[in-house]
């Protein structure tokens, strides 16, 4: 019989244990570093909410491997079509679309100083690619409908033009005048 007294020592202890193990899993369960079901739920609907974010900020860098020698082909056709290495052919441009829409263009000033630090960005920038900032100014005087013509033509010309400013200097008799500063790019190699 001394064995039964032994077997009962041992599984009173066992079950001491277990019961001191529901004790500490009720404590865990009900402390506030665990939370109530109701927080630990919200928890998992933020955490799925957040994936999603995730998920769709990085969507647009799928195929990014792709994406990048497409894009250095586009970058490559832009500089070879929109770009010149001739300055006069930037002036002939202007003319030609000047004469075409009806505008009488009064001397076009190529700009020399920098604008502004953002200008200087800019041209550190387009010099590190190869290509050279050049600023227009012009004069211009027509018709309404003709200076609409030849700004029109800039935005859609093979070249690349910038309109950075448009300012009107006047008007006399149905005669319009504007300031116009551009800009655009050459390349240097």
């Amino acid at each position: 019989m001394p064995e039964l007294g032994e077997t009962r020592k041992k599984l009173k202890i066992a079950v001491g244990v277990l019961a001191a193990l529901d004790v500490v899993a009720v404590a865990i369960l009900i402390s506030p570093l665990v939370g109530s079901a109701r927080s630990r739920d919200q928890q998992l609907t933020d955490l799925g909410s957040a994936i999603q974010i995730k998920t769709k900020q990085v969507e647009p860098l799928r195929g990014l491997d792709k994406k990048i020698p497409t894009a250095r082909q586009q970058i490559d056709d832009f500089y070879k079509n929109r770009m010149t290495s001739e300055d006069s052919e930037i002036s002939a441009e202007l003319g030609r679309m000047a004469t075409e829409s009806g505008v009488k263009m009064e001397g076009v000033k190529y700009a020399q100083g920098e604008r502004s630090e953002t200008a200087n960005d800019l041209t550190q920038r387009a010099e590190a690619v190869g290509l050279h900032r050049i600023l227009l100014e012009s004069d211009l005087s027509g018709d309404y409908l003709q200076l609409m013509r030849f700004i029109n033509a800039l935005e859609r010309n093979r070249l690349f033009f910038i309109v950075d400013s448009v300012q009107l200097a006047g008007e006399q008799s149905g005669v319009v005048k504007l300031q116009m500063t551009l800009e655009t790019y050459r390349k240097t190699t």
